[in-house]
């Protein structure tokens, strides 16, 4: 009993310590493993890149060369033609030297703490791409368009946590205009001030082509889908969105009333409330879903949670109209559109700086 009382006394926190302890070096382990490989792949790809380029080694070399490493190491895997090909590719993009200079342009807010390792055969490799892993530098560099691209999904790889298909289908939906080329007329005044990184966090658009959806459908339609396919339209929305239900109930006054689907986001530590609209948006729209917040603010968030955020999903807004309704709008709210969108190249150059000034949230 005596033992028990005094196990009931102990402070939880110094075990969390131990796990820190324990998360910490296995994160360094995994880190050196993947900056080895990285460094492994980097040389070859240095190696590789004059021969293929002069024309000295042409793709029947270098297919001669991967049955050479088959045959003499045949236990090694990854070393075939096309990923030597990879190798050589990854080594071109990224020791370009518009990909060098923007790290270095941005070395203060990328987070990796130098610029380059040096290596011994004299070359340098550039730290930020020890991010993410070489699969999903691959990836990046036979996708991506120009630099400042790449190095948006580097750090959005990292940041997200992203695994090689997830960040394939972040490319694929052009999360990088999603999300630096949004139209900050869509969030409403009040989500500016109280979340300001909100407009590089929450996309403006969401590519909902997993749901093959007809052209008009009915809003319990899309949200059915949405949550059946939940994991594919948190990926598209930010990895940090936590799913706690749909139709949630919030009673006031005696009534019950209901969200189409409410998130948690992790990342800025509020719940989030999305109301779908399979037709374009209305300011009516606003209304209903300042309600919502309201009652989620007085009824079910928490004194450490910040207040909540909503978003209409809509699939398709005029941007004047959106603009008169967000002007006045007293809550942190957006209109997020299920549409594809051209974005300007120049509102992309204007936003990655603001992407990459933001702080890194921790899980």
């Amino acid at each position: 009993m005596k033992r028990a009382k005094k196990l009931a006394g102990v402070d939880e926190s110094d075990f969390a310590s131990v796990l820190d302890i324990i998360t910490m070096h296995r994160s360094r382990a995994l880190m050196s493993v993947n900056v080895e490989s990285l460094i492994t792949y980097w040389e070859i790809g240095a190696f590789l890149s004059p021969r293929i380029h002069s024309g000295s080694w042409s793709t029947a070399v270098v297919g001669r060369l991967a049955d050479y490493i088959k045959r003499n190491k045949p236990e090694l895997r990854g070393y075939g033609k096309s990923n030597l090909y990879n190798m050589a590719r990854v080594y071109d993009l990224f020791s370009d030297e518009s990909f060098l200079s923007l790290t270095t342009r941005y070395k203060k807010q990328l987070p990796a703490p130098d610029n380059f390792f040096q290596l011994q055969n004299g070359k340098s490799l550039p730290t930020v791409l020890a991010l993410t892993s070489y699969t999903n530098l691959v990836i990046i560099a036979n996708h991506c368009r120009d630099a400042q691209e790449c190095l948006f999904y580097i750090v959005y790889a990292s940041r997200e946590h992203l695994k090689n298909k997830e960040l394939a289908r972040c490319i694929e939906t052009d999360s990088y205009t999603s999300l630096l080329g949004g139209s900050k007329k869509n969030y409403s005044n009040r989500l500016k001030e109280l979340y300001p990184t909100a407009p590089v966090v929450i996309k403006d658009r969401a590519f909902l082509d997993y749901l093959a959806l007809p052209e008009r459908c009915r809003e319990s339609k899309l949200r059915r889908e949405i949550v059946s396919h939940i994991k594919d339209f948190i990926l598209e929305m930010g990895k940090e969105f936590l799913f706690v239900d749909q139709e949630y109930t919030l009673p006031v006054g005696g009534e019950d009333f209901h969200s189409d689907l409410l998130f948690y986001h992790r990342g800025l530590q509020c719940l989030v409330a999305f109301e779908l609209k399979t037709r374009k948006f209305r300011p009516s729209d606003m209304g209903q879903l300042e309600f919502y917040l309201e009652a989620l603010d007085r009824d079910m968030k928490k004194e450490n949670e910040n207040p909540s955020i909503g978003i209409i999903l809509c699939r398709d807004a005029n941007r004047i109209v959106v603009e008169y309704a967000m002007s006045r709008a007293m809550s942190p709210v957006m209109v997020a559109q299920y549409k594809r969108l051209l974005i300007p190249k120049e509102v992309l150059q204007r936003t990655f700086e603001e992407y990459l000034e933001l702080p890194v949230v921790s899980c």
